[in-house]
């Protein structure tokens, strides 16, 4: 719970902090540009709010690692949901006001998470976790766009060190198997997930593994 409001709240930070022009460079979601991503993440903490209100007594169905659904196809952003968050995300027109709903949606999210008792069951998308599982899943989905965030923001602040591992031991689970020691966290996360290609010396590190990549989470 502690370390979804870290990252979440370091995300913000970077939001915060973008210029005007940030928003028109790409993101490190395909398809997507800087303001995109910042929609998306509107969307997310709605997600967030939304879940946390939706209690269940049904027994969970799921946990923080097997909340991620698997492929092996990377997005393109010509799926209608993609789509359709280029086109809100145009919608605003005016930077300052995209970073003005983020923060007081995300605000509201982050205050929710501290408030929730982790073994509250919460039903979403026809599963069910503890809150804390469900908040443990989002910590992964908060790393992986900071860094796409930042993907060409050069000297931007990256995600917290405590969430890019505890991504990498997710990721490690899903896949079933352990990044070579001598990847970063950062590197085992792009490379596990598709968001840029591994070196042939890398391909040759990882074995078995290189097999089963890329991860796309969803």
């Amino acid at each position: 719970m502690d370390l979804f409001s870290r990252s979440w709240t370091a995300l913000l930070a970077v939001v915060a902090d973008l210029g005007d022009e940030d928003f028109a460079r790409p993101s490190g979601c395909a398809g997507w540009l800087v303001r995109d991503l910042v929609c998306h993440l509107v969307i997310d903490a709605q997600d967030v709010l939304i879940t946390l209100v939706t209690p269940t007594e049904a027994e969970p169905t799921r946990d923080a690692v097997t909340y991620w659904a698997v492929s092996r196809t990377p997005p393109t952003g010509d799926d209608p949901l993609d789509a359709l968050i280029v086109r809100l995300a145009a919608a605003y027109q005016e930077p300052g006001l995209l970073k003005f709903h983020l923060d007081d949606v995300g605000s509201a999210a982050g205050r929710a998470a501290v408030l929730a008792d982790p073994a509250l069951r919460v039903s979403t998308q026809d599963m069910v976790l503890t809150a804390g599982d469900y908040l443990s899943a989002y910590v992964l989905e908060w790393t992986l766009h900071h860094l796409d965030l930042i993907a060409h923001l050069p000297g931007a602040t990256p995600p917290p060190a405590e969430g890019l591992a505890r991504t990498r031991e997710m990721l490690e689970q899903i896949a079933g198997a352990a990044f070579p020691e001598s990847f970063s966290d950062r590197d085992a996360l792009l490379i596990g997930t598709g968001r840029r290609a591994p070196t042939d010396a890398e391909r040759a590190e990882l074995g078995e593994l290189a097999a089963k990549l890329p991860l796309v989470l969803g």
